[in-house]
């Protein structure tokens, strides 16, 4: 299998928030076991979350976009750059709205057997409120057993709320991309939430960051 590149920008940034919804018959919170049974990254539910509307991102968007862009990102995309990728055929881009109010948005490209995650945030003032829960979740529901089976993204191996988000929503490391950004030699992992992704498929990987080892040697 092959992982592309997405021209050293990460895919994703740091949030943190993970809370248990309460089921809805709402088509934006769609009722699949991966949406209810997730922890917060410390191991403590979240609860009070917002109810967001998921929605197709549109042109009078761009300004909030691109505000929470730049408080989310050391290299942030500018609006050039997610015109450019949204103009592509297979790029999607969609936004979490509240009170009329873009408090996040995410980047994604389609392919035949894949969603590939390119950029995810959400307003730093409103983070673990379950806004991002919300948002991967509506990307699993895109899923099926007979199209597409997977979802990839990339995260720096310093971003360790990212990792931990991710993980608690059933995604595991699967690749190291050694010295991957252009900003930094660090190193890239690759994250995927696969339909019935079996153990044995990941086990063998256990990516050692060291980033959080010299945090702890210090």
């Amino acid at each position: 299998m092959s992982f592309p590149r997405t021209n050293g920008k990460e895919a994703v940034v740091s949030w943190g928030q993970s809370f248990k919804p309460t089921p809805s018959p709402s088509s934006d919170q769609p009722s699949n076991p991966h949406d209810a049974a997730d922890a917060a990254p410390d191991g403590n539910e979240v609860t009070g979350g917002l109810k967001v509307q998921i929605r197709w991102l549109i042109r009078r968007d761009m300004p909030e976009v691109m505000e929470i862009e730049q408080s989310s990102f050391q290299q942030p995309w500018t609006e050039e750059d997610f015109l450019g990728h949204l103009r592509q055929r297979n790029c999607i881009g969609m936004v979490a709205e509240y009170n009329q109010q873009i408090v996040g948005f995410m980047i994604y490209e389609l392919h035949k057997a894949r969603l590939q995650l390119l950029n995810f945030a959400t307003s730093a003032d409103l983070r673990r409120l379950g806004i991002g829960l919300q948002m991967v979740t509506k990307l699993v529901d895109k899923l099926s057993q007979q199209r597409r089976q997977e979802i990839l993204l990339e995260v720096r191996e310093s971003n360790l709320a990212a990792q931990l988000f991710f993980k608690a929503q059933d995604f595991q490391a699967v690749r190291v991309m050694r010295a991957h950004y252009d900003d930094t030699t660090e190193d890239a992992y690759v994250m995927r939430f696969r339909i019935h992704e079996h153990v044995a498929d990941t086990v063998a990987f256990q990516p050692h960051n060291r980033i959080a080892f010299f945090d702890d040697a210090a």
